[in-house]
């Protein structure tokens, strides 16, 4: 079972930046064969998928976050990490990160596990 815990949420003014981090921990699973996506979910809005990582290969979601946000991870640490650059009032939401065996989607209905979200605001 593959257990997820997201951090690095914050109060950001526009402009700002943040680093989401997503640590992965339990037994039975090997982390590099894992596809670790990022979603968020503003009030009143569907869930939509930001970034996602699976090997040395990262995926973009939705062309807000485009040259904006990079993902990497380490697979030492069994972390993947979400750099968010100059953060928009409409990046606010609550982040999630979501792990699956199979290859990265922007489907949440893909994902089989999920982490507790960390909340980003972005406001002045």
């Amino acid at each position: 079972e593959v257990q997820l815990q997201a951090s690095g949420g914050g109060l950001v003014q526009p402009g700002g930046s943040l680093r989401l981090s997503c640590a992965a921990s339990g037994s039975g699973f090997t982390f590099e064969h894992l596809s670790i996506a990022w979603f968020r979910q503003a009030p009143g809005k569907e869930r939509e998928a930001v970034s996602c990582s699976r090997g040395s290969t990262a995926k973009y979601y939705g062309n807000s976050v485009q040259g904006r946000f990079t993902i990497t991870r380490d697979n030492v640490e069994k972390t993947v990490y979400l750099q968010m650059n100059n953060l928009q009032i409409e990046d606010t939401g609550l982040y999630f990160c979501a792990a699956v065996y199979h290859y990265c989607s922007d489907s949440e209905y893909n994902f089989a596990f999920w982490g507790r979200g960390t909340q980003v605001t972005v406001s002045s």
